[in-house]
């Protein structure tokens, strides 16, 4: 299937003493650009798992944010199931049940209840879907609202990525009866000791909401879905397709370019959609998305991330993110659903130019 080495690499928290290191997905497209084809690919070998454990039962799959976002979304997509991602964003009409995510530096998640509910009784297995599960506990506090809230006979499993649950939380988890599948096992002994050669003599760069006025092609496309609400996978990923399929329209025909395009926080498999779609053309195509990770920079051999972009989120204009390693493009495709956020959009645009890039464009689906 897939190695250890081939898709982990390790970084170091920045001011979190809950777990300083983070296990840094080589292949997945969120903090470390990486093709798409490449990203979907692995995104499909664990839709493959779950079609052959479950067949053609009904399952509501649950995607976690915001890196697990664009995984959930694929594999619901692959399988047909219902699915909804979790969010920190707050959404019109919602009602929410409310969990922490123990190890994260934005602890607070939620879920939207309403949605749940509306179709609880159709299904009779919900899936977890991770990119990495350490000790399960989050999934647990999930488990834990979901059966006091509807009773003792549902069933549960958690599929991920990555699996690097010690002997007690897999025993934990097999009491319990929820079922497990990964495609790779990996081992946290010894990360925390193999970050400690590295300083943080990295480059943090400060972005600008306010120095750049200057006007860069944006386009506005119809047909909205929203994965933080309750979505059919397929009706979702043909959403998507049209969503491919009207951006293309607006841009100029491009084949044999080197391409960056970026999803933001949360939205990232809509933007993935893309960023394949142009790769299929005939482009050299990089996707990553922005996030809400903040990660310490290194300029030591080996350390993932040297330079830091520190940005003003594009939902909430009190909310920091980020981005690492940019790099440089002929062409940048900035795919979002935030439908303003113009002070985050201008620190976006000048790290964008700090690394390089000219040629940068929009697409808001609205």
């Amino acid at each position: 299937m897939y190695s250890e080495k081939e898709l982990v690499v390790l970084a170091k928290r920045e001011n979190n003493q809950k777990r300083k290191y983070l296990v840094v997905n080589r292949l997945q497209g969120k903090h470390i650009p990486v093709s798409p084809k490449v990203a979907l690919a692995m995104f499909d070998k664990l839709a493959e798992i779950l079609l052959q454990a479950y067949g053609k039962e009904k399952l509501l799959l649950i995607g976690f944010a915001e890196t697990a976002t664009a995984i959930g979304a694929a594999v619901a997509g692959k399988i047909d199931a219902y699915y909804i991602q979790t969010t920190r964003e707050e959404l019109e009409g919602a009602e929410y049940f409310y969990f922490s995510e123990v190890h994260s530096h934005a602890t607070e998640q939620k879920l939207v209840r309403t949605d749940i509910e509306q179709v609880i009784q159709k299904v009779k297995r919900i899936v977890f879907i991770e990119d990495e599960i350490t000790t399960g506990n989050t999934i647990l506090n999930i488990i834990r609202l979901l059966r006091k809230a509807y009773g003792e006979n549902l069933a549960f499993s958690a599929a991920s990525i990555l699996n690097g649950m010690g002997k007690e939380h897999l025993e934990g988890y097999k009491e319990q009866g929820i079922l497990l599948h990964y495609l790779t096992k990996i081992d946290h002994g010894n990360y925390e000791k193999a970050l400690e050669g590295y300083q943080e003599d990295g480059i943090c760069r400060l972005c600008d909401g306010e120095a750049l006025e200057e006007h860069i092609e944006e386009y506005q496309v119809d047909g909205y879905q929203d994965a933080r609400r309750l979505v059919q996978g397929k009706k979702y990923q043909m959403a998507c397709q049209k969503l491919c399929e009207k951006t293309l329209a607006c841009l100029p025909f491009w084949k044999g370019k080197k391409v960056l395009v970026l999803g933001t926080e949360e939205f990232m498999y809509p933007a993935l959609c893309v960023a394949e779609r142009l790769e299929e053309m005939g482009n050299q195509v990089s996707y990553h998305a922005t996030t809400r990770s903040p990660i310490s920079v290194s300029m030591g051999n080996g350390y993932p991330f040297s330079y830091r972009y520190e940005l003003i989120s594009l939902y909430n204009h009190t909310r920091k993110t980020f981005l690492y390693n940019i790099g440089s493009y002929e062409e940048v495709l900035v795919v979002t659903d935030a439908q303003d956020g113009k002070e985050g959009l201008c620190t976006l645009i000048h790290a964008l130019r700090l690394s390089g890039n000219k040629n940068i464009r929009l697409v808001r689906w609205c």
